[in-house]
């Protein structure tokens, strides 16, 4: 059915910044919401942990037949099949944490990413990568429930402020990943004297594995002792089958403007953030002459580190300052804007390579190129504040951010095949010198603008569990 504007203004309407301006920010639970945060760096750490070394690895097996341009197929094929098994159960593990809440959900999740990154630095064939990484996505759904308990402590008075925290985190996570990844892999090559037996010249990639899933044992430590249940306490009916109104709605009643748009576009920027995240790597590593930079895995994890540093300060500094300054919006649809100068450096770095190797030029491109990416980072927070809000109720904000995240999922499952595919297809048949990957990448971020300006100018007003605006 069809929903006119006035419908939709009348169903969705907006907060004034008077209004908001009038009321003081509420104080953020600062110890629990660090709590999530510790929680939170987990994913990204596990996440991006392998990619300085994903391409080197897929390298080393018999699967690509000795030919370096197919590496990207198979390597963006892993990094896809974390989420496609996630956008399965995503959905299903948010909606628990409605019911049972996030915390037990939390925990558990914790434990399936640790069980199969060990699975993951264990696997010797292209398979047995392909099974761990499978269970990685089915195990945990922790993202979305994550983003949920941010939801529960905060409210739109200082919500701007906790996101800024959240926008942190996986750059900080970013850092830490690439670098664990880069630091200990191969150890029996870099640390003979500390790693001289055959286990580690039979598993080159378990340290690494190894290293993290100890972070992740720390933190689920700490969140079994200290966490708090933040999920909000529903009231039972007195009589049984009396359906409560401050209770998570059905899945058909989520599915509302202010939540489509929001997950939409949440859909859109995370596609292209993912396509990004894979084909970066894939650039550093493979050869100048087929595309690329020729950059090692440690060279590669002190990049990606210095970025992920320096944007973590970036976000958690200037977040909240840019957006009370410029509107949510409009650092949305900039961010969104940012990724056609971001994908057409990448031709001009392998061009200024060839003519002059991996020179001040190359580096200072480099540079430009992460600069454009934290400025677009910061849209990423400005989506998640547009989901949250669009939520029918407070009971229902696991529901909404398993729908988003598993929405999201999707497009992240799709990215990683799609750019370094891409990237390979344009190498192997030399299309438009090898840069038609580029072309395309930039079309597609030309698409998601239009989406982009669909969004309200404000966020939508918040609804209490029983249906009523959320002032706080």
């Amino acid at each position: 059915m069809m929903l006119d504007n006035d419908t939709i203004d009348e169903e969705t309407a907006l907060l004034s910044r008077n209004n908001e301006e009038q009321r003081g920010a509420t104080p953020l639970p600062k110890a629990q919401i660090g709590i999530i945060l510790l929680l939170q760096l987990c994913e990204p750490v596990v996440g991006r942990s392998i990619a300085p070394y994903i391409n080197e690895l897929i390298g080393g097996l018999d699967i690509i037949g000795g030919d370096e341009r197919k590496v990207g197929y198979y390597a963006g094929l892993i990094q896809s099949l974390f989420f496609v098994t996630e956008a399965i159960t995503i959905m299903q593990w948010s909606r628990l944490s409605d019911r049972i809440g996030r915390k037990p959900v939390l925990l558990f999740g914790l434990v399936g990413i640790s069980l199969s990154t060990l699975l993951f630095g264990l696997s010797r064939t292209f398979w047995a990568l392909v099974i761990s990484r499978c269970l990685c996505g089915l195990l945990n759904g922790n993202i979305g429930v994550m983003k949920s308990a941010i939801g529960d402590l905060t409210d739109r008075s200082n919500r701007a402020q906790a996101v800024s925290f959240v926008s942190m985190v996986w750059p900080v996570g970013s850092t830490l990943g690439p670098l664990i990844g880069g630091s200990f892999s191969r150890p029996h090559e870099r640390f003979p004297a500390v790693f001289p037996g055959q286990f580690w010249i039979d598993y080159p990639y378990f340290l690494p594995c190894a290293v993290v899933v100890s972070f992740v044992g720390l933190a689920f430590t700490i969140a079994l002792l200290f966490l708090k249940e933040t999920a909000p306490v529903r009231r039972k009916c007195a009589t049984s089958h009396v359906r409560s109104s401050e209770g998570p709605v059905a899945f058909r009643e989520l599915l509302v403007y202010p939540v489509l748009i929001s997950v939409s576009n949440y859909m859109a920027i995370a596609f292209l953030n993912i396509t990004l995240s894979a084909l970066l790597p894939l650039f550093f590593a493979m050869s100048i002459e087929i595309g690329g930079l020729g950059f090692n895995p440690p060279t590669i994890g002190y990049v990606m580190g210095v970025y992920g540093l320096c944007n973590g300060i970036f976000q958690m500094l200037f977040f909240a300052r840019i957006v009370q300054r410029l509107g949510t919006r409009s650092i949305f649809i900039a961010g969104v804007m940012g990724f056609i100068p971001i994908y057409l450096l990448f031709p001009v770095m392998n061009i200024a390579a060839q003519r002059f190797g991996v020179s001040v030029t190359v580096w200072s491109i480099i540079v430009l190129m992460m600069t454009l990416m934290a400025f677009m980072d910061l849209a990423n927070g400005c989506i998640y504040m547009y989901v949250m809000a669009s939520s029918p109720n407070e009971h229902s904000l696991g529901a909404t951010n398993g729908l988003a995240q598993t929405s999201v999922s999707l497009a992240r499952a799709l990215g990683p095949t799609i750019s370094t595919s891409l990237f390979a297809f344009s190498a192997e048949r030399n299309l438009l010198g090898g840069y038609a990957v580029y072309v395309v990448l930039v079309m597609i971020s030309s698409l998601a603008i239009p989406l982009a300006v669909r969004l309200p100018e404000e966020l939508w007003v918040e609804k209490k569990g029983n249906g009523t605006e959320n002032s706080h």
